[in-house]
């Protein structure tokens, strides 16, 4: 059974930084391409972040150069590391997990957790 526990989330002013974390359990990371996705009062879910088992990341034009997204395959836990935060970054953040011959947007999901930005 693939179970993804998240936690990190929280309120943050405008210019801080907050990490996400993503453990799993039931599945092995290194067959998955891992993500974060976000979804924002009112908005559909946009992809955040992804890494492949090699190490290639790929980054929403709107986090480039605040967000990266390490991971450690040896603990099946990915991380969203998020700085110089904005408003414009609250959203309920989503891990996710998908086989590669799965479309984005498929494959297992975490909880969520809330993230604040606020003055």
């Amino acid at each position: 059974q693939v179970r993804l526990v998240e936690s990190g989330g929280g309120f943050v002013q405008p210019g801080g930084s907050l990490r996400l974390s993503c453990a799993a359990s039931g599945i092995n990371f290194r067959r998955y391409v891992m993500g974060w996705y976000r979804q924002a009062p009112g908005k559909q879910r946009e992809m955040v972040a992804t890494i492949t088992t090699d190490g290639t990341t790929g980054y929403v034009d709107s986090v480039k150069g605040r967000f990266t997204i390490p991971a450690d395959n040896a603990k099946n836990t990915m991380y969203l590391q998020m700085n110089s935060l904005k408003p414009d970054d609250t959203a309920v953040y989503y891990c996710n997990v998908r086989p590669y011959s799965t479309l984005p947007g498929g494959g297992y999901w975490g909880q969520g957790t809330q993230v604040t930005v606020s003055a």
